[in-house]
């Protein structure tokens, strides 16, 4: 094998911080853009995912194509990603920050719009979790409620008709 496909260009420590930058950066932007985009992936997010992707690609690897360099950076990564669930499982305050919290949509048969807008979901999105609850109406449903994971639960009522 050539000894240069393993030939770091960069020092090592220096592919483990880009990485964690970028990471921490694609994780922020991620969580800006909302809730909706990571639980319910169309076809557009997930081409929009490839690029942020490819975009970064070259901020991290700072111009290092060697195996090393990804090998690295995907350690990286994964050590990042495998850190950062362990200290929202210990931290309460910090899965809030990174997860989210859960939105109520529905109450008692009312939208809240403010919370919808807010939340970047359309009202055919809620009313398709909506059917999926086998709910003809919003009037048969209780709450329905935005998920940290970005699914939409939908709890019915027992009387639709109060």
């Amino acid at each position: 094998m050539d000894a240069e496909l393993w030939k770091l260009s960069i020092p090592w420590w220096q592919l483990v911080l880009r990485g964690l930058v970028i990471f921490a950066m694609v994780l922020l932007f991620l969580r800006l853009s909302g809730k909706r985009q990571l639980g319910h992936m169309t076809p557009f997010d997930l081409v929009l995912l490839l690029l942020i992707s490819n975009a970064v690609q070259n901020a991290m690897n700072g111009g290092d194509n060697s195996l090393t360099a990804g090998l690295i950076l995907a350690a990286t990564l994964i050590l990042a990603d495998v850190g950062l669930a362990a200290l929202t499982r210990r931290s309460r305050r910090l899965e809030t920050l990174v997860e989210g919290q859960v939105e109520v949509l529905v109450h008692n048969g009312h939208i809240r719009e403010d919370t919808l807008r807010r939340a970047g979901i359309t009202q055919h999105d809620l009313l398709a979790a909506v059917r999926e609850a086998d709910c003809a109406n919003i009037t048969e449903v209780h709450a329905a409620i935005l998920e940290t994971n970005g699914r939409i639960s939908v709890l019915t009522r027992k009387n639709p008709k109060l």
